[in-house]
């Protein structure tokens, strides 16, 4: 009989935002796979949950990936989070779904208990297009950073990225180079959380308004970048 794997989905800020699912299955699998075990503490205790937790981030050793394979092979069950949100989505559940599922793919069953992506809320409460978009996660520091501000630049759909506050400043900066005034761009400051805040406009705005509210250069970031307008003679005309 096959044991499981839940892949679950878990708040972005609210600790009240997750399923009676969710919390079902937290209190049932042997034990919870996480990023960080404090971020993993906070909504377990916040629910009087207790579980055995095992650490799996992006330094973690193939001795970690190893270890947690033979407890689902011996028949624990067992649930991935990551600090927020949906794992696999910019951070490394993905790694260990792939693992677990190329050597157990008999043996392991997974499963999902979707929840919330700070990618999906973005997009809803940004007023952009969202039927089709391009999702960057985080943006690399240094290497082929300016090649995809510039593709970013030239996108025909709404381009949507994570950023810190240490460097959402210098973003703003270096996307101001490459757009065009028409551009629309919103950012999504502290999602559901108390200082939550959705700004629009354009990047010179957007610039603006950060330089002027500097305590607002805090918490968690997601930027979207409307598309490229298509134009052509028609419209060029009107």
């Amino acid at each position: 009989m096959k044991t499981t794997l839940y892949i679950l989905g878990t708040p972005i800020g609210n600790l009240k935002d997750i399923s009676q699912r969710a919390l079902e299955t937290l209190k049932e699998v042997n034990f919870i796979i996480c990023e960080d075990t404090r971020h993993t503490l906070k909504l377990l205790n916040y629910y009087n949950i207790k579980k055995s937790l095992v650490s799996y981030h992006q330094h973690s050793k193939i001795k970690k990936v190893d270890s947690i394979i033979k407890r689902l092979i011996s028949g624990e069950s067992a649930a991935l989070v990551s600090d927020a949100g949906t794992p696999g989505i910019a951070d490394p559940g993905g790694r260990l779904v792939a693992e677990i599922s190329a050597e157990l793919a008999h043996q392991v069953e997974i499963r999902v208990i979707p929840g919330v992506s700070a990618v999906a809320a973005a997009a809803s409460v940004s007023g952009l297009p969202c039927d089709k978009f391009l999702f960057l996660g985080f943006l690399p520091h240094k290497k082929g950073r300016e090649t995809l501000f510039k593709r970013i630049a030239e996108s025909k759909e709404t381009v949507i990225f994570y950023e810190s506050p240490h460097r959402i400043l210098k973003t703003l900066e270096s996307l101001e180079k490459v757009l065009g005034e028409k551009r629309r761009v919103v950012i999504c400051r502290e999602l559901t959380k108390i200082h939550e805040e959705v700004i629009g406009g354009n990047i010179n705005e957007i610039n603006s308004f950060f330089k002027k509210t500097p305590e607002k250069v805090r918490g968690e970031f997601v930027v979207l970048v409307g598309s490229k307008p298509s134009f052509t003679k028609d419209s060029e005309g009107k």
